[in-house]
């Protein structure tokens, strides 16, 4: 089926009142991102709806990457047709005698934007259902819930049919939240944690700490491909490396065992502030799961988030394991996570780390840091790149020749 344009239906944004225009607005430049290599096509959005016009751009390719575009409840690809009722009458046979296998019911579901059309609604609904049943004889008319609903737009332009409804990604525009720095590991958790902040509207940069020599190329690597997993959903997602081998160092020379997860996830957490105050985020996410690990307990995220006043969502924090999963292989960053490439946190685990942890312990022993001096350093050694979808295929292509 040779497709004309691209109809796409708002879904929750339809509730956001007078602040419908602005997320109307970031959902049009985030589907100009993820359509970026398209250049054809024009993208026009109303109150109502938004139209992809093709102008020949192959539907087939669009619509993969249109499924992962937040803000988007469903979509339909539609066939433009001259406003005639023999051109409408000509093309619903088409479509018809080519989906119909004799099974299907079908309903014809008209709407008239046009009112100077020269049927009503009521009216053009009979005209074609006639003409269905003119090549489809033996096909079935079912009101609710029909196998095939054939929709027929008449607007001013021109008229529209589709006749598949599919599902989009939901959620909010990414952007219309404000932005949010995404503390991600090398894990199964950080990047399920991301794509749930987006789909509410969060931008996210993701910060990522690296300790070579003792996290390899490989692992920093991983980082970068569990990223470029998550930008088709936005565009390009900035990546921010933070050398952290100093720290690590001197926490475990200078702390008891059992400290150094805490200490070490309160540097992390007061570095990923920093650099969110630097680059005006406005809260700080991280793949957090209640009970997961030994800093995941209550107490110890009480001891650790005293280094900071700044909201800190944990999207996946009432999750257990089974159902981050599930979601990490919808989103297709789970086997690049469990690559056996270990980050910082892992290599600097303790084989007993505290699950209450002591703060009156734990401000005693920060004490033998000079953390402002340790923390400026860090800082003067970020590393900012940003990651695009075409990454993202150019590893996959690049894994298939291994």
């Amino acid at each position: 089926m040779q497709y004309t344009e691209i109809m796409v239906r708002y879904g929750e944004l339809s509730t956001k009142g007078k602040n419908r225009r602005s997320f109307i607005m970031q959902l049009a430049q985030n589907v100009r991102g993820a359509l970026v290599e398209f250049p054809n096509l024009k993208i026009h959005a109303d109150r109502d709806r938004m139209h992809i016009l093709l102008n020949g751009e192959d539907s087939s390719l669009v619509l993969p990457k249109l499924k992962k575009v937040f803000g988007i409840q469903t979509f339909s690809p539609s066939i433009q047709v001259e406003k005639k009722l023999e051109a409408l009458k000509q093309m619903t046979q088409q479509i018809m005698e080519e989906i119909y296998t004799g099974k299907e019911t079908f309903k014809i579901t008209a709407k008239r934007s046009d009112h100077d059309f020269e049927l009503d609604s009521h009216g053009l609904q009979q005209y074609l259902g006639d003409a269905v049943m003119d090549v489809c004889p033996e096909i079935q008319a079912q009101m609710k819930h029909p196998d095939i609903n054939l929709r027929v737009e008449i607007r001013r332009d021109s008229a529209y049919l589709s006749y598949e409804t599919i599902k989009g990604a939901g959620g909010l525009p990414v952007g219309t939240s404000g932005k949010g720095m995404l503390m991600l590991s090398g894990g199964i958790d950080s990047p399920v944690a991301g794509y749930l902040a987006m789909k509410r509207g969060v931008e996210i940069e993701a910060v990522h700490f690296a300790s070579p020599p003792y996290t390899s190329e490989q692992a920093l690597q991983k980082a970068k491909d569990l990223t470029e997993k998550l930008t088709p959903y936005v565009g390009g997602i900035q990546f921010i490396e933070v050398p952290f081998t100093e720290i690590q160092e001197e926490i475990k020379k200078h702390s008891p065992q059992g400290y150094w997860m805490t200490l070490t996830r309160r540097m992390m957490l007061r570095l990923t502030d920093a650099i969110r105050e630097r680059r005006h985020g406005l809260v700080i996410i991280n793949g957090e799961s209640l009970g997961q690990v030994a800093s995941q307990t209550l107490h110890s995220m009480v001891a650790i988030n005293e280094v900071t006043t700044t909201p800190i969502i944990r999207p996946v924090v009432t999750m257990d394991k089974t159902e981050i999963i599930e979601l990490a292989e919808k989103i297709d960053t789970f086997e690049l996570a469990i690559q056996p490439f270990e980050d910082c946190c892992t290599i600097f685990a303790p084989p007993q780390p505290k699950t209450r942890p002591n703060l009156e312990k734990v401000l005693e022993l920060e004490e033998r840091f000079d953390i402002e001096g340790m923390m400026a350093r860090c800082l003067a050694g970020l590393k900012v790149e940003e990651i695009t979808p075409q990454q993202s295929e150019k590893t996959e292509e690049f894994a298939d020749l291994l």
